[in-house]
């Protein structure tokens, strides 16, 4: 029985990780998509994972609500940040650093 428990978590960190990983791609993805739409230069490569609690999605079903932050620049010189919220893979929120002006 000991053998089997320990398959099964091992079952289940493999799924949360998976779901942890794909939640990043989408963040990233839309980082750089909004930093393409808003003319301002994503930096790093990547976005940076901050937070996760459990919450509701939009049918009421639990999932987990992760936030990332990313750096941009508007001049090339000054770095502001970022930042994407997901619930599941759907964006709850994506936004800009209130001084350059961008909040979406």
């Amino acid at each position: 029985m000991g053998a089997l428990t320990f398959l099964l978590l091992l079952f289940l960190v493999g799924v949360f990780w998976h779901g942890a990983l794909r939640a990043r791609e989408r963040a990233n993805e839309i980082a750089i998509e909004t930093c393409r739409r808003l003319n301002v230069q994503f930096l790093d490569g990547t976005v940076a994972f901050s937070a996760m609690r459990p919450a509701r999605d939009s049918s009421g079903d639990w999932s987990w609500r992760r936030s990332y932050t990313f750096d941009y620049t508007d001049d090339g010189m000054r770095r502001h940040q970022g930042f994407v919220v997901l619930v599941g893979n759907v964006v709850e929120a994506v936004g800009l650093a209130p001084e350059s002006g961008h909040v979406h």
